[in-house]
């Protein structure tokens, strides 16, 4: 307590000596003990005009509050609540980080949630927001991370009005707020109880509104990637083929975004579609569109050998995400299907892939190797491998992966081979083993070379 009375001297050099005295000191203290000793002391700490002081104090908090004997005693401390909210309006992010983290843990408690959405500490929460956007966006991910536990603490962020204001702000004039917001809402998603708010409150029919809208919109660069990503996740965790039949303007605007000369709008499309077809129910809903989406294949194909460096490591990775069949859905319309896709991409995808992964890039490397790895238990991609010349003779080759990410993008492309039921056959035995024994080694094995000194030899 002495060490915090020489906090509020003006003297710098002091306070930052205090500061590091305390905070050894404090980590020593049991959370129960320092909240019931040391409360007041905090709390000056948080409005403290240094701001290490009040990264110090709001840092014992965030103890405090993952201790359960502790965490009742902020709790019931109104005015401690008070300033840990007002701390998401500093003009420090790391303490307003802080400062979300830690109510977000208090309102895991059903007390915490009556103290935070049914008192006047909700007053405050609203006070905060009005300091700026920058503010306003910080409470609205605390109310969205708070939503996300459960039905019931969505409940208390709803009655508290707060969550239709978010919802309000996708249709405000300021289309990079719209950017913003859409993201909070997508996190929303994520939980069954929020995708079931958003559809009760007319949010997704909405957001299906704003994209048919966006045409005639000079602006709407800025806002469509979020609300088209946010289908895309929408479709994954829901059912792909419910949501793209009951808004057909997402898949069209996917298509439109991926076909057009934009490269951040082929970018946000080719993420959607690496989205939408990481199931078998999402790549039955594209196999659907026929020859338009075996068209914007050969396009993806292009890009990931033509694009920037981003954009390339984006379609590898889409790429990967459309072709991989788990083992239990390999029917066999399915596997004729990828093939088909695989084919799609250029005259000659395993030449394509084979030498983006033989660029000195590493993430161009690992990205390509993905590709080989998602088709590896592929049948139809088995036997291409085993008849490309000098292909197996590449993938058991440790010397062309340079560094450590490599060496494990090679081990993993290798042991889903090794796992295949149909490796064994297609490649033969001697292959297998070869792919066995690199397998057994781990992906870091280094051959012994021995040498002999000749006396007398330089």
């Amino acid at each position: 307590a002495a060490l915090f009375g020489l906090l509020s001297a003006g003297d710098r050099e002091q306070v930052s000596a205090c500061v590091a005295v305390l905070e050894r000191l404090l980590q020593a203290l049991e959370p129960p003990h320092l909240v019931r000793h040391l409360r007041e002391e905090l709390q000056k700490g948080l409005v403290h005009p240094d701001d290490s002081v009040k990264i110090l104090a709001i840092s014992q908090i965030g103890r405090i509050v993952e201790n359960p004997d502790a965490i009742r005693e902020i709790i019931d401390s109104p005015e401690l609540l008070r300033q840990i909210i007002y701390c998401i309006g500093g003009e420090k992010i790391a303490v307003a980080k802080e400062a979300i983290k830690s109510l977000s843990r208090v309102a895991q408690t059903q007390d915490g949630l009556e103290a935070l959405f049914a008192s006047s500490l909700l007053s405050d929460l609203r006070n905060v927001m009005a300091t700026n956007d920058i503010v306003r966006y910080r409470v609205y991910e605390l109310v969205v991370e708070i939503s996300s536990v459960s039905a019931d603490s969505l409940n208390y962020c709803a009655n508290s009005g707060l969550i239709s204001e978010l919802i309000g702000e996708l249709t405000g004039d300021d289309v990079l707020v719209r950017a913003t917001c859409i993201e909070m809402v997508t996190s929303l998603a994520y939980t069954a109880h929020g995708r079931q708010y958003l559809a009760q409150q007319g949010v997704i029919d909405k957001i299906s509104n704003i994209i048919i809208g966006a045409e005639s919109d000079p602006f709407s660069g800025f806002y469509l990637p979020g609300f088209v990503k946010f289908f895309g996740n929408l479709a994954v965790v829901d059912s792909p083929q419910q949501i793209c039949e009951r808004y057909p303007v997402f898949v069209e605007k996917v298509f439109e975004m991926a076909e057009s000369h934009d490269p951040t709008m082929i970018g946000v499309a080719v993420d959607t579609l690496g989205i939408l077809g990481s199931n078998v129910e999402g790549k039955q809903v594209l196999q659907k569109t026929r020859s338009r989406f075996q068209n914007l294949l050969s396009r993806i194909g292009h890009q990931a050998k033509n694009a920037p460096t981003e954009l390339r490591l984006r379609c590898l990775d889409a790429i990967s995400s459309l072709l991989y069949l788990p083992v239990n859905q390999q029917t066999e319309d399915l596997l004729r299907m990828t093939e088909s896709w695989f084919a799609s991409l250029s005259s000659q995808p395993l030449e394509l892939f084979r030498s983006i992964s033989t660029q000195p890039f590493p993430d161009l490397h690992c990205g390509a190797l993905k590709v080989f790895t998602a088709i590896a238990n592929q049948p139809w991609a088995q036997k291409l491998m085993l008849n490309s010349p000098g292909f197996v003779e590449y993938i058991v080759d440790r010397s062309v992966e340079p560094d450590k990410a490599s060496k494990d993008a090679k081990y993993e492309l290798v042991k889903a081979l090794v796992n295949s039921k149909t490796i064994a056959e297609i490649f033969g035995n001697q292959y297998y083993l070869r792919l066995r024994a690199y397998l057994n080694e781990g992906p870091y094995y280094v051959k012994a070379v021995s040498t002999t000194a000749v006396e007398g030899a330089e």
